[in-house]
């Protein structure tokens, strides 16, 4: 497999069910040796896009490309992608050479490669060891690693990935990105993976697809996506926000009655994205925007805030720089750089 195979080219999809369409995509391009991530709440057409590229799922109008080849009507076992569920699906009466032998004897795949291609695929997610082993004797994330040698015996065009890392534990799952990130850069397959977890979407992308009520919000890096929101949606989802409201006061637009320089004009009515690490909580002054502290928690490097402003807007700060503690009730005041104000484009 080379990165110049496995290019999708998704143009004018509609899919519904029912007569009522839970996915409209005008066009949407994934580059060969591609890592995307495709992200978003539940019922925004995640899966449902996913099953389309896996062949599971006709859509009503639209086309669906690999190579340039029209695969929109192509039976799943024939158009070269590999799946692997959330659930892992594997034979828990196979050991795990057999489950890898699978789509390679219904393939017709002679013995000799047929070893070849297990051997390399179990070296590639470090389970050479395990081959004779069975489901049940391995831990989540074995099986979770077995599940993708499983599909990339096989050779796919392109790898779908469905939440794979959902059903492991919060520090497995850590372990288990940077696993996944490493092994799609050494094999070079182009990987489409559907999350809901927008920290794992940050962390393992070249570029993300934010849905949305079945439509695209937003396309591209990681950090476009977490820097520059074009939506209060997109600011909101990708890493949590405060949605402030822009006011023109006497000298210029305010946020939370604080003077503030933004780029261009005609502010009020606007909203900006603060993100919590950007707000600073410090001491009561005149300088500040007055809140008092609703809650407090401990977040290991930093201390993490519920406020409420005066006029009862209620937001979240995690200074990155530390600081003192401040108690529960306690009045203080809240500062940013003005850069770190986002300005936002229509909800």
């Amino acid at each position: 497999m080379t990165a110049t195979q496995g290019r999708v080219e998704i143009r004018g999809l509609s899919v519904g069910y029912g007569g009522e369409p839970v996915l409209e995509l005008d066009e949407l391009t994934i580059e060969a040796g591609e890592f995307l991530s495709v992200l978003g709440p539940s019922g925004c057409g995640k899966s449902t896009l996913l099953s389309v590229l896996a062949g599971f799922v006709t859509p009503t109008t639209g086309t669906v490309l690999i190579d340039g080849e029209d695969v929109t009507d192509v039976a799943p076992n024939r158009r070269e992608t590999g799946l692997v569920f959330q659930s892992y699906a594997l034979f828990p009466h196979m050991t795990v050479r057999r489950n890898l032998e699978y789509g390679l004897r219904t393939r017709r795949v002679a013995k000799a490669e047929r070893d070849e291609r297990v051997r390399d695929a179990l070296r590639l997610v470090d389970l050479a060891d395990f081959a004779d082993r069975y489901p049940q004797q391995l831990s989540g994330g074995q099986q979770q690693r077995v599940a993708i040698a499983r599909a990339l015996v096989t050779r796919p065009r392109v790898l779908l990935l469905d939440e794979p890392l959902s059903n492991l534990d919060a520090k497995l799952r850590r372990q288990m990105r940077h696993e996944l990130r490493e092994l799609q850069r050494e094999v070079g397959t182009t990987t489409v993976f559907v999350t809901h977890d927008q920290a794992e979407a940050l962390a393992l992308s070249d570029r993300v697809a934010l849905l949305a009520h079945g439509d695209l919000e937003q396309l591209g890096t990681p950090e476009e996506l977490y820097r520059t929101p074009r939506t209060r949606f997109a600011a909101d989802f990708v890493g949590a926000a405060n949605l402030l409201p822009v006011h023109d006061g006497d000298g210029g637009p305010t946020v939370l009655g604080r003077p503030v320089r933004l780029a261009g004009s005609g502010f009020a009515g606007a909203t900006v994205a603060l993100r919590p690490e950007h707000v600073r909580v410090v001491e009561a002054d005149g300088d500040a925007a007055p809140a008092t502290v609703l809650s407090v928690g401990f977040a290991g490097e930093r201390y993490e805030y519920r406020l409420r402003t005066e006029d009862g807007t209620e937001l979240l700060a995690s200074p990155a720089d530390g600081g003192r503690r401040f108690a529960e009730d306690e009045p203080v005041g809240l500062t940013w750089a003005d850069d770190a104000l986002l300005p936002l484009g229509a909800a």
